[in-house]
């Protein structure tokens, strides 16, 4: 959002209105897309209903591809864009624990927080887990701090890792999607189940 607010010569608080907007808007998607039931999420992980997967990839390779063209005509420098540090242990043991607590709560933090708006108990549940959490991680830091810091690798991008290009990443990220889907698709008719989206 820095970039916005710098060239139109606003103040840096304006950052916190588009946050907030695109925010509101991301949960606004997420409720109507269905990923506020815990039902729907947890069918990626049986095989019955894969819209998860599908959108998320979806909206990955927009990004993707729409940062490359905006690069290509000198819209954007990807040199400014943020990347992660990449901690290899911790996402190791993180992804295993995140993994975990969205199995069995049916939830990952967004769609979380979007059941959450409108009311629904089991996510009320799920956030409280999810800070106690994060309040257990920050206390419990100084003992866990070699592990969370292991193998540090720094900002690292897949595509330089790989030593391709971006343009070459992208094509190859395409064609995975394709084959994600397909199989997401078989995966749909075989484990297919009878009002999966009902409540109760």
């Amino acid at each position: 959002m820095g970039p916005i607010v710098t060239l139109a010569g606003l103040p840096e608080w304006v950052d916190l209105i588009f946050a907030l907007v695109i925010g509101i808007g991301f949960g606004f998607a997420l409720e109507q897309a269905g990923f506020s039931s815990s039902r729907k999420l947890a069918g990626m992980f049986y095989g019955y209903d894969t819209t998860v997967i599908k959108v998320f990839f979806t909206a990955a390779i927009v990004a993707l591809v729409g940062s490359q063209f905006l690069s290509y005509f000198g819209l954007l420098d990807l040199n400014l864009v943020f990347v992660n540090e990449f901690y290899v242990t911790a996402a190791i043991v993180g992804g295993i624990i995140m993994g975990a607590g969205f199995i069995m709560g049916g939830f990952c933090p967004g769609t979380g927080l979007s059941a959450l708006s409108i009311g629904k108990i089991d996510a009320m549940v799920f956030a409280a887990g999810g800070l106690s959490g994060a309040f257990l991680f920050a206390e419990t830091y100084p003992y866990i701090q070699i592990l969370a810091n292991g193998n540090y690798k720094g900002p690292v991008r897949i595509d330089e890792a790989l030593g391709i290009s971006p343009g070459l990443f992208t094509l190859l990220l395409i064609a995975a999607a394709a084959v994600m889907f397909w199989i997401a698709e078989l995966a749909e008719k075989k484990f297919a189940r009878p009002d999966i989206t009902s409540e109760v």
